[in-house]
């Protein structure tokens, strides 16, 4: 029987998990806000057009900050088309995404769902086609509770109380060629670097995050971060992060270690602000805000979804719906397990995204609302990492992979809170093949209970729930885990992901 071991002790923490680590992303993108959290003509519409089942499934994920409107359609986008009275607004075209925006949801709307679903709203400024004055704008209209042209509009537009938005974006992936406004390191880290300064003379308090490279394989990416810190690291708190991944040619070896990419992708990030801060003399430490991540079949999108009609601008296209399998599902655990390796740099992240479009959640126009295998592994991840991240011993087989070299079979990551006196264990299995029993030194957790011992997995990797299978794939109850002298010993199917909790 093929084993690993896990020795695990509350004295050696990685840094407290921020909630904000369990944040999502809705854009202006196909059916993510439109048929997806907002469907005024559905059964279980509320008051303001917002589907209650998805606000409930929201609530059940986890979600603590959501990132909005984007995204790639922040680039062009005119915030102002987005408030007033609905009739007045105008119909844009989308560039990004080819499509119509019709602008029935904008900020205010957007802030009263966020208050629905108990969230933070994280809000993105355009530095694609607008700069510093459209940045003071929205923020005025936002922030300021009342007293100038702006906020006194908000008010008179029917939100009394400003949003109090505290987390600002400076624009999205300017690095990226299919970016609005793109342009070199140089001339973006000079207009956010002008925009948060600017910003920070309405309120000094905003936390701001700068846009590193839209992916580790853009040939820019390092040089980029270092370029763009240099210019404004005395000005804002994060530089964001973003990485997608998905199996190629069929290697789902290497697949299931896509972790092993984010470790290297945040670590070398790290090491490039820490460079800055060196050379700077900077008592400051740069935090990441890893503001776009998941399992996306870009492939597939490219050869299919993408719309290239130059007569077809449609409203809210079935755009980027991957329907995920349980194989995602175990990827995107074990990306999870790599954010809260990294609790003490990565203090805010975002999935992308939330419904519809590449996303935990989907919906059927007038119909149902249901859960994909990603919701689980996010959703259990959420309730159960509490405290903070321990840094663990884990020795496991290891095999090759094409993408990464040889790396374990099980990796794992594991949380403390001291205050209720609670546990969490994140484990992954990635043989496509065994079983692997995991024996876990937690002697020094004094734990005396294994209060849930939950897996993702199936006979079939490649299983999903569907519209017409809803219920097809959900958690189950790992009966082989056992707490004796101190020792947890459990067995990890193949291709799984699991949640222990301790107390």
């Amino acid at each position: 029987m093929t084993r690993a071991h896990l020795t695990i002790d509350p004295s050696f923490v990685v840094g407290r998990v921020d909630r904000r680590v369990f944040g999502s992303f809705v854009e202006h993108l196909g059916r993510c806000v439109y048929d997806g959290i907002y469907e005024p003509g559905h059964p279980r519409a509320d008051e303001d057009g917002f589907r209650a089942d998805v606000i409930e499934l929201v609530r059940e994920l986890g979600v603590t900050t959501v990132r909005y409107p984007g995204g790639n359609f922040v680039s062009g986008y005119r915030w102002e088309d987005g408030v007033g009275p609905r009739e007045q607004r105008p119909r844009r075209l989308d560039l990004a995404w080819h499509s119509t925006e019709t602008n029935e949801v904008g900020l205010d709307e957007f802030a009263r769902w966020m208050d629905k679903v108990g969230g933070e709203l994280m809000y993105a400024v355009n530095l694609g086609t607008r700069g510093v004055q459209d940045a003071l704008d929205v923020l005025e209209y936002a922030n300021l509770r009342s007293g100038t042209a702006l906020s006194d509009q908000r008010v008179g537009n029917g939100t009394t109380e400003p949003h109090g938005i505290r987390m600002w974006c400076l624009g999205n992936e300017m690095d990226g060629p299919w970016q609005l406004g793109h342009g070199t390191a140089e001339d973006y880290a000079q207009l956010a670097g002008k925009t948060a300064r600017a910003m920070r003379q309405i309120d000094p308090d905003l936390e701001l995050v700068v846009c590193g490279s839209s992916s580790a394989q853009m040939p820019t990416f390092g040089t980029w971060e270092r370029v763009v810190l240099n210019e404004t690291y005395d000005d804002v708190d994060y530089i964001s992060c973003h990485a997608y991944y998905e199996p190629k040619d069929g290697d789902y070896g290497s697949f299931l270690a896509s972790a092993v990419n984010m470790d290297r992708f945040i670590e070398s990030v790290i090491a490039t602000a820490d460079h800055v801060k060196a050379v700077r003399g900077s008592s400051k430490t740069m935090n990441i805000s890893f503001d776009e991540w998941n399992v996306w079949y870009q492939s597939r999108f490219n050869e299919v979804d993408k719309i290239t009609d130059a007569e077809h601008w449609p409203v809210a296209p079935r755009l980027l719906e991957d329907v995920y399998t349980v194989v995602d599902a175990v990827v995107l655990g074990n990306l999870l397990i790599s954010l809260v390796r990294h609790a003490d740099r990565v203090t805010a992240a975002s999935l992308a995204q939330l419904v519809n479009v590449i996303a935990p959640i989907m919906t059927e126009p007038g119909g149902q609302a249901w859960r994909q295998t990603t919701f689980f592994p996010f959703a259990v991840t959420s309730a159960l990492a509490r405290g903070v991240s321990l840094e663990l011993k884990l020795d496991s087989p290891t095999y090759d992979t094409a993408a990464y070299g040889e790396v374990p079979l099980v990796d794992a990551v594991a949380t403390h809170d001291a205050e209720s006196a609670r546990s969490a264990v994140f484990l992954v299995n990635r043989s496509l093949t065994e079983e692997i029993t995991v024996d876990i030194d937690a002697g020094l957790l004094a734990a005396a209970s294994i209060d849930s011992a939950r897996s993702l997995y199936d006979d079939d990797m490649h299983a999903a729930n569907t519209l017409a299978e809803p219920e097809r794939v959900g958690l189950r109850d790992n009966t082989s885990a056992r707490l004796v002298d101190g020792t947890v010993t459990i067995t990890l199917p193949p291709v799984s992901w699991t949640a222990l909790e301790l107390s």
